[in-house]
């Protein structure tokens, strides 16, 4: 992926890997056969680099301060890579830098692993120091009778090990961090992932959690890349407690797994990022460009022909779904939880995108993948309502907005209301028109409920003529928006609907053109008809 995005921007990639048909091999410049951890073919490849970055921190780093110091440009530094593949040395310096972190400790025998379960108590987390990812390397202890054999899973003490506080996370997080070469550092934007058997299975984007704690996550990414050195993307894995601390859990010091899905979803990809940082170009915009998306690692099903068999069913099926993108890593062997590929899947909301998903997936009760989701939700308290909210259904189907409309009654079921004024955003609703009349509660009460911009339609009901309604949606209190329309005018709630969405959507904004002329050319088609014909003539029509 490195590659792909290197050929888009005529930097030429050179790989070093011990496959003669590694997958980069078919897309790289050149490929040089032979093994990262060979000290002497490290320096022969170095040779022909202008720089020299790596995508695994898992390569002899004696030999790249070597390198350093006979003047290649190595990015990250090699301290990074040093800091970093050491998980324990990787703890201990961002606990000097202030980086919260679970607990830990090192442990060179039995009765030091004893005192850290009575210290930190169970479950207790082990680790090995170094060659561990994936999820391997890492050992939980249930108990203080369980420590011997998760120590011997790891292989003991002469591996090099420690331990961790148990972190009772909710949410495990993610953040890329891209660091040029002047030191400047951008931020993607945070993102849940979600394992299975300890390999990253799916990645949501954006991470569904409050703005503060999205600002704290980034705010922790930031300082402990800002601890490091040299350039390059890297990806600070976090967890979410449930008193909403952000702790922690590792860095990479390379583009990321669960920074994939930026390839469809982000102006700037994470591999376009890393190469941008490394030669020294400025970095690019990390935001998103679609509101939500989700990657689903194709991991190994079966052995063999079998497990192939599964994968390109899975990357079929996946291809018949709106904002679907398949990346097969042509990797020779299947293996059982192997990362053989990923599909990336971008849309309206992650809600809308989970549904789509399990329709991928065949999960039972989600079979209409290629339903459009609806964009605008029209709601009222009564079907008494109807005639007047059907103007706004009408002019959005007109502008070819998917909608859905529904009675939902404030004081009738409130739980109703409550239940879909939360999730609208969710679900993929953009801009929510609400319709009511007398004591007309249910525009303010959903606009409370929800981040999304509601429109109050004031419904004339059997006295006041809607004036009631009109003044009651009007005098919402401060911090509580709702947008107002004329007593039954349900179209103008509609156009103005219409106007909201079209701020990011060039084609209905160019249809609202359209249809502004088209009202200007009627408009003057009647006047120069009443100017040649007279009023007397015109009227008697």
């Amino acid at each position: 992926m490195l590659c792909q995005a290197a050929s888009k921007m005529a930097i030429k990639v050179i790989v070093l890997d011990p496959s003669e048909n590694c997958p980069a091999s078919a897309l790289a410049y050149d490929h040089m056969v032979g093994s990262f951890d060979d000290s002497a073919t490290v320096e022969e490849f170095a040779k022909r680099c202008g720089v020299l970055t790596a995508e695994t921190e898992h390569v002899d780093v004696a030999t790249l301060e070597k390198l350093e110091q006979q003047g290649i440009d190595c990015e990250p530094k090699a301290s990074t890579i040093r800091i970093i593949q050491d998980k324990y040395l990787q703890k201990v310096h961002f606990s000097r830098h202030g980086i919260p972190l679970p607990e830990f400790m090192e442990i060179n025998n039995l009765e030091e692993t004893k005192r850290a379960g009575e210290l930190y108590g169970y479950p207790l987390m082990i680790k090995g120091k170094r060659l561990a990812y994936d999820g391997r390397g890492n050992a939980v202890a249930k108990s203080e009778g369980e420590l011997s054999s998760a120590i011997d899973v790891l292989g003991g003490f002469g591996r090099g090990l420690y331990v961790e506080k148990w972190a009772p996370f909710i949410k495990e997080l993610a953040v890329i961090v891209a660091r040029g070469r002047d030191n400047s550092i951008l931020c993607y934007p945070v993102v849940e992932t979600i394992h299975k058997e300890n390999i990253c299975h799916i990645v949501k984007a954006p991470a569904d959690v409050p703005w503060r704690i999205r600002k704290l996550a980034n705010d922790v990414a930031y300082k402990a890349i800002s601890s490091l050195e040299g350039a390059g993307v890297f990806a600070v894995e976090l967890f979410l407690t449930r008193d909403g601390q952000i702790l922690l859990n590792e860095v990479a010091p390379r583009p990321h797994n669960s920074g994939h899905h930026t390839i469809e979803s982000c102006y700037t990809s994470q591999f376009e990022q890393h190469l941008r940082a490394v030669v020294g170009l400025p970095l690019g915009d990390p935001s998103m460009k679609t509101p939500a998306a989700i990657m689903y690692n194709l991991l190994g099903e079966d052995e063999g022909e079998p497990g192939f068999k599964v994968a390109h069913q899975l990357i079929a099926r996946a291809l018949e779904i709106p904002g679907a993108t398949a990346h097969w890593y042509d990797k020779p062997e299947m293996r059982r939880q192997r990362k053989m590929g990923h599909i990336t899947l971008v849309g309206p909301s992650v809600g809308v995108l989970e549904a789509r998903q399990k329709s991928m997936l065949r999960e039972e009760g989600y079979e209409n993948r290629n339903e459009v989701a609806p964009r605008v939700g029209i709601v009222m308290g009564s079907d008494s309502d109807l005639p007047v909210m059907k103007d706004a259904a009408r002019i959005l189907n007109m502008f070819g907005v998917s909608t859905e409309v529904r009675i939902v009654s404030a004081h009738r079921t409130p739980e109703l209301m409550y239940s879909y004024a939360s999730s609208a955003r969710e679900r993929g609703i953009q801009v929510i028109i609400a319709g009511a009349g007398g004591a007309a509660h249910l525009p303010g009460m959903v606009a409370s409920l929800t981040p999304l911009p509601v429109i109050g339609v004031p419904v004339r009901a059997s006295t006041l003529d809607g004036i009631d309604s009109l003044l009651s949606i009007v005098q919402m209190p401060r911090g509580v928006p709702v947008a107002t329309v004329a007593v039954n005018n349900a179209t103008n709630a509609g156009l103005l609907a219409v106007r909201m969405l079209g701020v990011g959507d060039a084609d209905l904004l160019a249809r609202m053109n359209q249809y502004q002329e088209d009202t200007r050319d009627y408009v003057l088609t009647k006047a120069e008809k009443l100017r040649k014909d007279g009023w007397e003539a015109y009227l008697n029509q």
